[in-house]
């Protein structure tokens, strides 16, 4: 008989999410690594704006944009989606719980895998002895 894993509960430093949703932004910054908390708190103001104006859009219907891959993803971001510019575009990014404390950024791919075609006239030595058509 083939066992059932039964779905962990998810925990960030010993809070799960409803406890985490319920902190206050400065107080879940407490529980971040030191690089995050500091932008946290520094960027607290724009923060707190963009998490307002995200919960007003996604009461309205309406799509989340944004530039800023800076920002901190906090408990009341968690299940929103937002599309991130990376430089070219728009990219869906949905939040899950094993997102916190990392930046937007971190979940947009804003370089593009080299795909090299073939080479053209002169481009190796070997290539110059070739009859031009």
């Amino acid at each position: 008989m083939a066992r059932r894993r039964e779905k962990k509960e998810f925990k960030y430093r010993g809070k799960n999410l409803e406890e985490l949703k319920q902190l206050e932004i400065r107080e879940f910054a407490k529980l971040l690594p030191s690089r995050e908390k500091r932008s946290l708190l520094r960027e607290f103001a724009s923060t707190q704006k963009f998490i307002n104006d995200c919960k007003k859009k996604k009461r309205n219907g309406k799509t989340i944009k944004t530039h800023s891959k800076s920002i901190v993803i906090v408990p009341q971001l968690v299940g929103m989606t937002i599309f991130v510019y990376n430089g070219q575009n728009y990219e869906k990014l949905n939040v899950n719980e094993r997102m916190l404390g990392h930046r937007l950024g971190e979940f947009v791919n804003t370089r593009k895998d080299v795909e090299h075609g073939a080479p053209g006239i002169g481009a190796t030595r070997s290539s110059a002895a070739l009859s031009v058509k």
